[in-house]
């Protein structure tokens, strides 16, 4: 993503995606507002990210992809709630030791919102709602919030100006429905976090919160 102003209420960049492309959502009990600019024309976004990973926290188990696509739509002006959504995201090369997954994205779009001011370094942070995810092969499970299956979890997130990079830092997923030939990697109700940057284009996507 690029850059966000205050001047739209909870929101910043995605579904984001994620991210982390991209969504972020504003808590109800936020008062800022930010400013988006720099996206394009038509609000379109996409971003990369190298070697993202999910960590079973539960087991230590991780899960590295060799890199990840998103495509969001992020517009320009003045928001007063959600920034921008993360239309798809898909994943490339995924292995757990030398057991390679397949990754899907459910519940889309995901929506990335703004929770508290941008910093003097262009720094805003907020959340990336929604995000639920299959892994199939010879393990299978779903990952999802910690309250439900079918329900999509909510992730930290941050996104930086200078860098047009949206950073998904944390929160906590859910395994549910684990099956096939997990070898106690993975197991039904292990706790999990998913860590990637996502570098956004255009590269004159700004937010801003004045």
């Amino acid at each position: 993503m690029h850059t966000f102003s205050r001047t739209a209420k909870g929101g910043m960049v995605a579904g984001v995606a994620i991210a982390s492309a991209f969504g972020l959502a504003v808590s109800p009990a936020s008062a800022v507002t930010y400013t988006v600019s720099g996206s394009s024309s038509t609000g379109a976004i996409t971003a990369s990210a190298a070697t993202p990973t999910l960590t079973d926290t539960t087991t230590g188990t991780k899960l590295t992809c060799t890199s990840s696509a998103a495509t969001a739509t992020v517009t320009n002006g003045s928001h007063g709630g959600t920034l921008g959504t993360i239309n798809t995201v898909s994943w490339n090369t995924c292995k757990v030791g030398g057991i390679t997954f397949s990754v899907a994205a459910q519940g889309l779009p995901w929506t990335l919102t703004g929770t508290a001011a941008t910093t003097s370094a262009g720094v805003t942070v907020g959340t990336l709602s929604g995000v639920k995810a299959t892994l199939s092969g010879l393990c299978n499970a779903t990952f999802a919030s910690p309250t439900s299956a079918s329900t999509g979890a909510t992730l930290n997130a941050t996104y930086t100006n200078s860098t047009h990079t949206l950073e998904i830092t944390g929160g906590t997923l859910k395994a549910y429905s684990v099956s096939g030939l997990c070898l106690g990697l993975i197991n039904t109700n292990d706790l999990a976090t998913y860590a990637a940057k996502y570098v956004v284009s255009p590269t004159t996507l700004k937010v801003v919160s004045p």
